[in-house]
C-alpha cells in the first residue's frame, strides 16, 4: 500500500471528525462514511444500512454527550493497511462549550477504498 493511499485514508479520519464536530451530518453521510456503516458501541452493534439510516446521539444531545460541544482526536495511530482497508488505533475526547472535557474513548476504526473514496466503514469504541 502507498503513502499517499495511507495518507488519502488519515485525511477520511480527520474529515469525518471536522465534519462531526461542525454536526454537518450531510457531510458524514456523503463524503466521509461508507455504508453499510457499522459502528459497536454500548455493548451493541449498530448497522446504518443507507447514508440516511446515520444518526448519532451525540448530536442529540443524550447520554454522556449530553454537554457536547466538540470532539478532537488525541491520537490517530495506524495499525495495518491493506489495498483497499487501513485499520486505525485512535482516542478521541468530547468537550463541553466551555472547553472543559467531558471524556476520552479509546477506539477502532477502519477505513475503506470503495468507489475510488476512502471513508470510514466500520468503528467500534467505549462510548456511548
Amino acid at each position: 500500500m502507498s503513502e499517499t493511499d495511507i495518507a488519502a485514508a488519515r485525511a477520511a479520519m480527520d474529515g469525518f471528525m471536522e465534519a462531526f464536530s461542525a454536526e454537518d451530518a450531510e457531510a458524514i453521510r456523503t463524503r466521509w462514511c461508507h455504508f453499510p456503516h457499522v459502528r459497536f458501541h454500548s455493548g451493541k452493534v449498530t448497522v446504518f444500512e443507507r447514508p440516511e439510516d446515520f444518526s448519532s446521539i451525540v448530536f442529540n444531545r443524550q447520554g454522556q454527550a449530553r454537554e457536547w460541544a466538540r470532539s478532537a482526536w488525541d491520537y490517530v495511530e495506524l495499525v495495518d493497511a491493506g489495498p483497499s482497508k487501513v485499520h486505525f488505533r485512535v482516542q478521541f475526547s468530547r468537550f463541553r462549550p466551555d472547553g472543559s472535557l467531558i471524556g476520552s474513548y479509546k477506539s477502532f476504526y477502519i477505513v475503506t477504498l470503495k468507489d475510488g473514496r476512502w471513508a470510514i466503514q466500520g468503528r467500534s469504541s467505549w462510548a456511548e
